[in-house]
């Protein structure tokens, strides 16, 4: 099965640039009511994904940072503790299962790591039941 299938594209995924500041990204995400997003270097490659615990571990480590004054970090200053494995765009299902185990969506990069979208786990999921199960699985 072709992966592109899955492909929720980029124009329809919530991201978030490196300059992106902490408001910025707290705001959005609670928004969407996101608990991670793909964030994006400025020629479109994909930077890694920033997480809810990234921020609260950031929060915790500066000791004078408090909401008013998140619009002064970026997202460029945030470690990232996981770091969520891309696929291609030419990889197969069993690549999307392997990431989708320990990952709520899996990012997808063309050839030159560009990011073009992101597979949910829900989607696989879906995917899985019905070729287990059959088409009954709504």
């Amino acid at each position: 099965m072709n992966i592109a299938f899955f492909l929720l594209p980029k124009q329809e995924v919530v991201c978030l640039s490196t300059h992106s500041t902490l408001r910025q990204t707290l705001e959005k995400m609670e928004f969407h009511r996101y608990t991670a997003v793909p964030i994006l270097k400025e020629n479109g490659a994909y930077a890694g994904t920033v997480t809810e615990g990234d921020l609260l571990w950031f929060f915790k480590s500066k000791q004078d940072l408090v909401f008013e004054t998140a619009h002064h970090f970026t997202l460029a200053d945030v470690p990232l503790r996981t770091k969520h494995e891309t696929v291609r765009i030419d990889s197969n299902m069993e690549d999307l299962l392997r990431l989708a185990k320990v990952q709520n969506f899996v990012p997808v990069v063309d050839d030159n790591g560009i990011f073009i979208g992101i597979v949910r786990r829900g989607e696989i999921i879906e995917y899985s039941a019905k070729s287990l199960l059959g088409n009954s699985v709504k």
